[in-house]
């Protein structure tokens, strides 16, 4: 694959992308998810539901970085063989402004504390590379929708989420994100495997 195909170009020939690491789904929670997520969007059309494809745990979003960079952080990674580990999705939540909802999101019953401990490693390669620390505190969680009014929506009730079974994340995988007027596509640049 060429340079090109991968990002923007800057001026000293580097490729610039818009990256991510993320855990994700195993088909059999995505699928479970993607016909829950379906009915709810019919119940809350204010909201961008996103496609069961693109689920995953957000672990560290990048920004637009260059390839490189975002690459070498996932070298280093895959160099300090992490851990394995079960999780499990729990309850609905949601990141409010006032009233209003902005983010509604799936909670971990089991897991969180070691989603806490790679998302920690995977920080303190990023700010070893050059990035800058993250303000906000990580919170584990799956993002299921975004409110498409920028201060938030009003969240109607909604069906309680499929019982899911655990599974066992033994896959980290960088993420570049391709913006486009369907939505974001996520395509794996680097899979860091969790033994």
């Amino acid at each position: 694959m060429g340079s090109g195909q991968l990002g923007e170009k800057t001026e000293n020939g580097a490729v610039k992308v818009r990256a991510f690491f993320g855990l994700p789904l195993p088909e059999a929670q995505r699928d479970l998810l993607g016909d829950y997520l379906s009915r709810c969007a019919e119940l809350a059309p204010e909201f961008r539901w996103t496609p069961a494809p693109n689920l995953h745990l957000t672990i560290r979003f990048l920004g637009h970085v260059e390839s490189s960079l975002a690459e070498g952080v996932a070298a280093r990674l895959a160099e300090a063989s992490p851990k394995a580990f079960d999780l499990q999705l729990g309850k609905i939540g949601t990141f409010k402004r006032g009233r209003l909802a902005r983010v509604v999101w799936l909670g971990l019953t089991s897991g969180a504390e070691h989603v806490a401990a790679l998302a920690a490693n995977v920080e303190a390669e990023c700010v070893r590379a050059g990035l800058e620390a993250e303000a906000r505190r990580f919170n584990a969680h799956l993002t299921l929708a975004r409110a498409r009014a920028r201060d938030g929506g009003p969240l109607p009730d909604l069906p309680p989420p499929p019982d899911l079974d655990p599974w066992r994340a033994d896959e980290l995988i960088l993420y570049r994100s391709h913006l486009g007027r369907a939505g974001s596509v996520y395509e794996p640049l680097s899979r860091i495997r969790l033994s």
